[in-house]
């Protein structure tokens, strides 16, 4: 094949560019990892330095990469959202260094370095300290509006406090906590939906959903480090900025390093890469920030990127084994899910010896093979997942994968159903299913049984002891002690928990029975609206889709499961095992008691699970926050609470232990020192 002309590549380079760009800003589903679009930019804007009479204006070498939604409207920032120039080298760092001190010859020049957060782009404008727009960067003048999907980020202020006067643009990313992701993709794995690749998909993807009650139930956050149009501002740097937004109640980045020298700048991005992993968000790198304010508006931007700031980006963190063998598990749902057991191998500070493939389909996208030697990566830093294969590596032994036609634990046919990618074992007496869902009824964030985990379930299951929910309830000590490794503490205790789950609110044994569709927060807006599972399973499709929080589908799934002959049965046994169908649910009204209209924050150690503590604050009239803010109520710490703490007592917040939390619950007064 003869070789292209400058002429020739850069517009083919220019298509494919925007091929990517397309995919990673607007549709969330990129195709290349970030170096490799990283690296395609930088051939780019190489071909373009030789010849400059070829750059364009449109050239994604001089612009943004996103164009606004069509969805959304659109909006004009006040001042341009740039970004940033990247490097993966520490050379180029030094040469940001010295690019800076040349433009400013003689002055000192302190930077900040700050981990860069891999989420999404997003512009607050606040007019007399009311938050009056969110947008997305967009193509960097213009962006979608998304402020109503903003609102939903529960730390997020929609009012500073301050008497601020003017109008501000507050910049910083819009983020999935690394657990909240991870939770997300074995939610999707089990409804049979394709994965999110990482968090930062997952985040744009849910901005961009249209109703905002969706975006709720994701649970994204945010962080800010970086401002446009800023009026009547007197802070002279970057740190003094970023304390600026600690005392509107905004969150900015965990740790800030400070330099004046190049070998200060490298240290820097070195700690950060140590202890980058601890952060609750995923991070790809360092940004170099010029310090001063004054300093940056003389050193200026380029059309695209400022001048005194910089990106360097972290390698990919990844290792190459081999892939023995693929197994298919069996989820509670029915949905088969293959996964890969590789030759162990360390990858991000753990050993990794699965990875899930999610679907047939993505194996076959990705061709992936028994036998294959294939690159692994955390997405997320958490779920290890295979990103690439190396097919020149194959010497002719290896197995191309198909799912079974019939179920690997009960041996049953299996389906698809059309246009869906996951296949299902219908089979509901399948063991493999019933064992997850035994396990999901048991949970934690469920009916909260303590003693009935992963490894007992599969006793009891193996034993025969159980056959459906209710026979858990019908487990006595002798049966219980012919197991093996069963000591008459562990069964007293078992049976204990088992006994206390009876008494467990209505919105927990919703959500323990499993419904497809029904999460923690469904569960929780249906307790409150139907008040018992008789008027739940009694309510039509009309009356399910009026609850906050449930649309079309969950509503329809709803109605299907009530319908099923054998979900009749089950309750009908759940009944005479005396379980809490809602009757004797403690109903406080929306707003109304001892805790009404109070913010709580928990942290530490507590004698009961934060779950329980939490529903007892809800079911008092106040609200749980994640976070705290100036907003913040109360800070409820036991033993060993963390930074929160410091938070608290930072912002005057009012801190009380368990045995003050149940004087308040009861509603007794009682004077506390707010710093104590």
């Amino acid at each position: 094949m003869a070789c292209l002309t400058p002429e020739q590549r850069i517009p083919e380079l220019r298509r494919e560019i925007g091929h990517h760009n397309r995919l990673y800003y607007e549709q969330a589903t990129p195709e290349i990892t970030d170096q490799e679009f990283d690296a395609l930019l930088r051939k780019l804007r190489d071909l373009e330095a030789l010849h400059p009479e070829l750059v364009t204006p449109d050239s994604p070498s001089q612009r943004v990469g996103g164009g606004p939604l069509e969805a959304f409207e659109t909006v004009s920032h006040l001042v341009p959202m740039q970004s940033l120039d990247n490097t993966y080298s520490e050379d180029e760092v030094a040469d940001f260094v010295r690019r800076m001190q040349k433009l400013l010859p003689g002055e000192k020049i302190p930077l900040t370095v700050e981990p860069k957060i891999d989420g999404v782009a997003i512009s607050l404008l606040y007019e007399d300290g009311r938050l009056v727009r969110a947008a997305t960067r967009g193509d960097g003048s213009r962006g979608d509006n998304v402020t109503e999907n903003i609102k939903t980020i529960q730390a997020l202020p929609t009012r500073i406090s301050g008497g601020f006067a003017g109008r501000m643009e507050i910049r910083g990313e819009v983020y999935l906590p690394k657990k909240r992701f991870a939770e997300i993709n074995e939610e999707r794995d089990e409804a049979g939906l394709p994965a999110f690749a990482n968090p930062r998909n997952a985040a744009a993807g849910s901005l961009k959903q249209l109703d905002s009650r969706l975006v709720a139930k994701r649970g994204l956050k945010a962080l800010f480090y970086g401002f446009g149009a800023f009026e009547g501002s007197e802070v002279r740097t970057q740190q003094e900025f970023l304390e600026l937004l600690r005392s509107f109640g905004l969150p900015g980045p965990d740790k800030v390093w400070t330099a004046e020298t190049v070998e200060q700048a490298l240290e820097a991005i070195h700690d950060l890469g140590r202890i980058r992993h601890d952060f609750p968000y995923e991070t790809d790198g360092a940004v170099l920030k010029a310090d001063v304010l004054a300093q940056r508006d003389r050193l200026g931007s380029t059309s695209k990127a400022p001048r005194w700031a910089m990106a360097y980006k972290y390698e990919p963190e990844r290792a190459v084994t081999r892939l023995r063998e693929i197994t298919v598990q069996v989820g509670r749902t029915g949905v088969l899910t293959p996964v890969a057991e590789l030759e162990p191998v360390l990858v991000s500070g753990s050993t990794v010896s699965r990875a899930t493939l999610h679907n047939e389909e993505e194996i076959q996208r990705k061709d992936i093979r028994i036998g294959d030697h294939v690159v692994i990566e955390k997405a997320g830093e958490v779920i290890p997942a295979v990103v690439e294969v190396l097919k020149d590596r194959r010497d002719g032994h290896e197995k191309v994968f198909a799912m079974p036609g019939r179920c690997p634990s009960c041996d049953g046919p299996v389906l698809r159903e059309e246009g869906q990618v996951a296949v299902r074992c219908p089979n509901p007496s399948c063991q493999a299913q019933w064992r997850r869902r035994l396990e999901h009824f048991a949970s934690r964030g469920a009916m909260d049984i303590e003693g009935l985990g992963e490894s007992m379930v599969g006793q009891l299951v193996d034993a025969g002891l159980v056959s459906d929910l209710a026979t858990i309830y019908s487990l006595n000590k002798d049966r219980l002690l012919d197991l093996e490794r069963m000591g008459e503490k562990s069964a007293t205790n078992l049976l204990a928990g088992i006994e206390a789950s009876r008494e467990r609110p209505l919105w927990r044994l919703l959500f323990g029975l499993g419904i497809l569709h029904v999460g923690v927060t469904a569960a929780r807006k249906l307790a409150e609206r139907f008040g018992t599972l008789d008027a739940l399973g009694a309510a039509s499709e009309e009356d399910l889709q009026a609850t906050e929080d449930v649309g079309e589908v969950m509503a329809r799934s709803i109605r299907l499961w009530f319908e099923n002959p054998q979900v009749g049965e089950l309750l009908e046994k759940l009944r005479q095992a005396g379980l809490n169908f809602g009757e004797r649910d403690e109903h406080t009204p929306s707003g109304e008691g001892p805790l009404q209209g109070t913010i709580w924050v928990l942290t530490g150690s507590l004698s009961v699970s934060r779950d329980e503590v939490a529903e007892r604050i809800r079911q008092a009239g106040g609200t749980v926050s994640g976070s705290v803010s100036k907003k913040t109520s109360y800070v409820l710490a036991g033993e060993e609470a963390g930074s929160k703490l410091d938070k608290a007592r930072k912002f005057g917040v009012i801190i009380i232990d368990e045995a003050e939390f149940r004087d308040l619950l009861s509603g007794k007064e009682n004077e506390r020192d707010s710093a104590s």
